[in-house]
């Protein structure tokens, strides 16, 4: 071995070394293989039980939820869980709030007197009154409540926390916006809200009918809230999700939209208006009514103009052609209920035309504040001579032009007053009435599956327009107290 010069220590020793440093030995290659495969197959275990966690966590967004029974509507039942899902599983669990001091308004030196609440208002007396009647709402009826509900609502804490246990999916994002309108009545009134339980329908027909439950004098009616009801029903209204956004129809939150199309009815003053009745909408939800309607599509012999609306291709157009600011063109507006009610009809309302409300049998919140021939003109329904009667409507209003422009105008002025300020209040005097029925405290952290929401964990699971929408309707502390309710008839 004479003459041979060594390595330096550390470049691999001749070329053997040279060699090991180029190509690992084979048992390195194979624990690195083994570890390499061992993680992978780690994390698609952890990935695996985390997707398949989430995919059973039920959201507002219903996306692993069947359809309410008792009023189906288009779902894609099987699908994956919405992206949504998995990216907001860490944002579910809502912290605490921090409990503070509640700000109160502070009455001046010439601070005027309470605001009076709408003469509506004091439908919640009514709505309630069954249950004042039979001794309070029981645990009971409230489980008993559950067949129609497709979810509970809680709130704890003072006010100040939010749960919700989902059993049905709701159509589009009325879950979602319904359990944000609580979130912003919370902060809108922050410790003013009761500790209420209560059950929840997020679809339109009201479903506790009187004469099934003995009428007002059966103690066994279970209470259950939606967002409409009729005189043969115990269904408890609430302000419907529309109010803070429907953004599958690209209609904004309450209080810019009614401002939109104020702003559109200054823009065609009544003398220049079409002087016939104008509907435009969508027949196709189960609605003998709206059918009918479409018979009465005749200008010269009934004075009406009914329009179809196709949603479809209304959605591919991002809803340009059905703007409800650019509606505001017709002396007459017609309002037919659909499947239930409607939420089109502070829309018409607010247009400033004579509203015509085809024998309504539905009623909403706000509803009870409407007087015929005062801020709005009755039409008769369907198989009860309609069209006849929305040609006498229309010739009554060309015979008396002023007298039908203001209840047009009065119709718009009710719609104005009914501002957030008075749908918030609305709200809290119809929980408030609540909770003193109830003969049960909530539980202050209702066990799974209920969840709590609040709004980091709405924000997280709406869309892009979902979001614009909730963000653009928050509500801020009240500056002022809530308005007062009126006397009941019997004080």
């Amino acid at each position: 071995m004479a003459g041979h010069t060594p390595e330096p220590v550390g470049a691999g020793g001749g070329g053997g070394g040279r060699a090991r440093a180029r190509n690992p030995p084979l048992s390195s290659l194979v624990v690195s293989t083994i570890a390499a495969f061992s993680a992978v197959v780690v994390f698609a275990i952890v990935r695996s039980a985390y997707d398949d966690a989430v995919s059973r966590t039920t959201t507002l967004l219903g996306h692993n939820l069947e359809p309410t029974p008792w009023h189906p509507f288009p779902h894609d039942k099987g699908r994956a869980p919405a992206r949504a899902a998995f990216r907001c599983a860490p944002s579910l669990t809502c912290l605490p709030p921090l409990a503070q001091p509640e700000p109160r308004p502070q009455p001046g030196a010439n601070a005027s007197a309470p605001r009076q609440c709408p003469a509506y208002f004091a439908a919640i007396r009514r709505d309630l009154a069954p249950w004042r009647r039979r001794g309070g709402v029981t645990r009971a009826l409230l489980d008993a409540a559950r067949r129609r509900a497709s979810m509970r609502v809680a709130i704890t804490g003072g006010g100040r926390r939010l749960h919700v246990e989902l059993y049905y999916a709701c159509v589009q994002s009325r879950a979602l916006f319904t359990a944000w309108s609580l979130l912003q009545l919370m902060r809108r009134y922050p410790g003013r809200v009761p500790d209420v339980e209560l059950m929840f329908d997020c679809m339109d027909r009201p479903a506790i009918n009187r004469t099934e439950h003995g009428g007002d004098g059966d103690p066994g009616a279970p209470p259950l809230f939606r967002y409409c009801t009729t005189r043969d029903h115990f269904d408890i209204p609430f302000p419907d999700w529309s109010f803070w956004g429907w953004p599958e129809t690209n209609i904004e939150p309450w209080s810019n939209e009614f401002m939109s199309i104020k702003q559109g009815a200054k823009a065609t003053k009544w003398q220049d208006r079409v002087a016939t009745a104008y509907w435009k909408g969508n027949p196709d939800v189960a609605s003998p009514l709206r059918v009918a309607l479409l018979g009465c599509n005749d200008t010269n012999l009934w004075h009406a103009e009914i329009m179809r609306q196709n949603w479809d291709e209304e959605a591919k157009s991002g809803y340009q052609n059905s703007k409800l600011s650019s509606q505001c063109t017709h002396r007459y507006k017609i309002y037919a209920e659909g499947f239930a009610w409607s939420v089109s009809l502070k829309y018409i309302l607010s247009c400033g035309s004579m509203a015509l409300i085809i024998d309504p049998q539905y009623e909403d919140f706000f509803s009870r504040g409407l007087r015929p021939e005062v801020n709005f003109w009755p039409v008769r329904g369907a198989g009860a001579g309609m069209c006849e009667s929305i040609r006498d409507a229309v010739e009554w209003g060309q015979a008396h032009p002023a007298e039908a422009e203001a209840v047009g105008r009065r119709g718009q002025r009710l719609m104005q007053e009914l501002d957030m300020a008075a749908v918030y209040d609305y709200m809290l005097h119809l929980l408030s009435e609540y909770a003193r029925l109830m003969r049960f405290r909530p539980e202050e952290a209702p066990p799974a599956p209920a969840q709590e929401v609040c709004e980091a964990s709405v924000l997280c699971l709406a869309d892009e327009k979902q979001r614009r929408f909730l963000e653009a309707s928050a509500a801020r502390p009240a500056a002022s107290e809530p308005c007062v309710m009126p006397p009941d008839a019997g004080e």
